[in-house]
């Protein structure tokens, strides 16, 4: 799924193997991913949906006053969405291995990664409708 604010951006649903890279799309305020070699339209990605980093993920602080920046020390995420109950907030996010939660949109701009594999139908209902009862935010 794409998050609410790249709804007027082109986009089209992750293929397992698509490589793609982290960016800020034009008229949005908003990030999120987009295919190597395509960057105007978003790559919406399932919850369950596990991509690989090809380094050590860097993020923006929350207070871009101090404009420094943060690595998780983790390569492999699964996708999720949380607070789904706040209908305008970002809801595209990555969890880590370590339990650790952060939105796309705090992601560092041209950071690459790849899809690994997508969730099963099944699984990803289920996932979705848990994230619907909970919220976590980093």
């Amino acid at each position: 799924m794409c998050d609410y604010s790249l709804h007027l951006v082109e986009s089209r649903p992750a293929k397992v193997g698509d490589k793609l890279v982290t960016t800020k799309f034009n008229n949005t305020l908003t990030r999120g991913f987009a295919a190597v070699g395509e960057p105007h339209v978003a790559v919406c990605l399932l919850p369950g949906t596990e991509v690989a980093f090809e380094r050590e993920v860097e993020r923006e602080r929350v207070f871009k006053l101090f404009r420094n920046k943060k690595f998780i020390k983790e390569k492999v995420a699964r996708f999720r969405q949380i607070n789904l109950e706040q209908p305008h907030v970002h809801h595209d996010a990555l969890e880590f291995p370590d339990g650790q939660i952060v939105l796309l949109t705090r992601l560092r701009e041209g950071q690459h990664a790849t899809v690994l594999q997508l969730p099963a139908s099944p699984r990803a209902t289920n996932e979705a409708e848990q994230q619907k009862r909970g919220s976590l935010i980093t």
